[in-house]
């Protein structure tokens, strides 16, 4: 693609990433997350990953191990159907009760507090809205119930609900299929999936979940030297990917902005991505004047030209002061 061609393309794509755009916001969810078994995946496999004749077959090598076992060949018929019932007895007595949802609710909440433990942001953009007193919690949990429906006004600080299904997977190994979903006040909906065994595949969709409310989302801004820095993206994409300061200071330009100095790239890497920052410990980062930041090459400086590279890959995302008047570069089709 010629120069003239990308810088094109750019100016077509500057106005979907500033209008279709919105970072994270914090986010209260009802305490209480109902999961809804769906269909037995185990017991769908089981019925329908053969042929009749492949069953069939099944059955007739069965009777004929009875039968070589010294049964009575009129009896051979019922042990089959005893045998068969007994199954899935044990299959009842193992998925009945409403333990299950339960266990999928605690596991979560317990991976999602695990996660950011691990990681410790300063704001924690998911939690869980409790707007009753500890008696009353304490009440219910010792009358074994679930908290339940409330007054409108006790409902002001509620700002998302989730929910769930599960199924019993394919290949009839104690695996669960599980999905989440949650949905905002503003009525933006989130859909999460797992596969894994009940006690730990919570810590799949926990993961996920502070993946989509935690990390950076552009745009998104930050105090950076009393100032406020306001952190773009790039044109069509979070992060850009180029071969060329150049093209990415161009970029920038077209969206009236401009590349980070160094100061400001160590400063949004030091937050990290959990914190409104961007991690750009790796890599080749663009600076203007046909420079890259190389964090992993410090000797003799971590700046460098791009003369020193071929070909190289070039990421970089835009940024601006809030309080800046004019553009810091003009994008001209």
């Amino acid at each position: 693609m010629t120069f003239n061609a990308w810088r094109t393309l750019c100016v077509s794509l500057c106005a979907l990433l500033l209008s279709g755009l919105s970072p994270a916001a914090q986010v209260a969810l009802w305490p209480t997350i109902p999961f809804v078994r769906g269909q037995d995946l185990c017991q769908y496999q089981d019925a329908y990953s053969r042929t009749r004749v492949q069953q069939s077959g099944d059955m007739a090598r069965l009777l004929a191990d009875l039968i070589r076992a010294g049964a009575d060949p009129k009896q051979s018929p019922e042990l089959l159907q005893t045998l068969d019932s007994l199954i899935d007895q044990g299959r009842q007595r193992a998925t009945g009760g409403f333990g299950m949802d339960v266990l999928l609710e605690g596991g979560f909440k317990a991976a999602l507090d695990r996660v950011y433990e691990q990681h410790q942001p300063r704001v924690r953009q998911v939690s869980f809205f409790n707007p009753t007193t500890l008696n009353e919690l304490v009440r219910v949990l010792r009358a074994q119930q679930r908290q339940g429906s409330l007054q409108s006004n006790q409902l002001s600080g509620l700002t998302g609900v989730a929910w769930g299904t599960y199924s019993y997977s394919p290949g009839c190994k104690g695996d669960v299929l599980m999905t989440l979903h949650i949905e905002t006040q503003s009525g933006q909906t989130f859909n999460y999936q797992a596969q894994g065994l009940p006690e730990s595949v919570m810590g799949q969709i926990a993961y996920q979940v502070f993946d989509q409310f935690q990390k950076t989302r552009f745009p998104s801004q930050v105090t950076h030297l009393g100032k406020t820095l306001e952190l773009l993206g790039a044109p069509g994409h979070v992060l850009g990917s180029t071969n060329s300061p150049r093209k990415a200071q161009y970029a920038c330009e077209c969206m009236q902005a401009r590349l980070p100095t160094v100061g400001e790239y160590i400063y949004l890497s030091e937050l990290g991505n959990w914190n409104g920052g961007v991690d750009s410990d790796k890599g080749l980062w663009a600076l203007s004047q046909e420079r890259v930041m190389a964090p992993e090459m410090p000797n003799p400086s971590i700046v460098r030209s791009i003369k020193e590279f071929q070909s190289p890959e070039i990421r970089y995302f835009c940024v601006r002061h809030v309080v800046d008047k004019k553009p810091t570069g003009q994008c001209t089709p």
